[in-house]
């Protein structure tokens, strides 16, 4: 198997009881299905983060990206969430993300993503990333989180796996990109 580090992050913030104000796309229409402020501003540090390659190793420049389908009417589901939180990302980088696998597409998916080399970046709905996508991953060392609390927006779940093995070693990392973020595992 060819060399592959993947970065799996949750979409950013979106309307509810912990952010206020309403959800709107990227040109302004208010949009249940989308990010609130906040969660743009998480978009354009996810943004400086991957798409500077400064960093490298933990948080190297991907090569391509991947998010769940967005909704194409507003205030009705699919939610545009991830696809909005790599849209700056994509644009610094001029890249083209992946959007056509759509929530509960997720063994499609991962068959996908394992097919892949380089640097990959997947941005999904956290409750689908526990269930429904960790588990498909090949892990040799490092233990996956088992749940993602509904209040954290903060977190890179990076998983390697070295040229001519086929299994991953995982790291949790969190980059602090905004106040208010934390250190802590997902897990506790």
């Amino acid at each position: 198997m060819d060399a592959l580090t993947l970065f799996i992050i949750r979409h950013a913030e979106k309307p509810d009881d912990g952010w206020p104000g309403p959800g709107f796309a990227a040109d302004g229409v208010s949009d249940t299905e989308s990010l609130v402020l906040r969660g743009w501003q998480r978009a354009g540090a996810w943004a400086a983060l991957f798409g500077t390659d400064l960093a490298k190793g933990d948080y190297a420049k991907p090569d391509a990206i991947y998010a769940a389908t967005p909704g194409t009417t507003p205030n009705r589901g699919p939610s545009s969430r991830p696809a909005e939180t790599i849209s700056a990302l994509a644009a610094r980088l001029g890249a083209t993300p992946n959007e056509d696998f759509g929530k509960g597409h997720e063994p499609a998916l991962i068959k996908a993503l394992l097919a892949l080399n380089g640097v990959v970046l997947l941005c999904w709905e956290h409750k689908a990333i526990i269930a429904d996508v960790l588990p498909l991953i090949p892990v040799s060392r490092g233990k996956p989180p088992t749940k993602w609390d509904a209040s954290r927006f903060d977190v890179v779940l990076r998983f390697h796996r070295a040229k001519g093995e086929d299994k991953f070693t995982f790291k949790e990392l969190f980059p602090k990109l905004l106040s208010g973020d934390s250190d802590k595992p997902l897990d506790g």
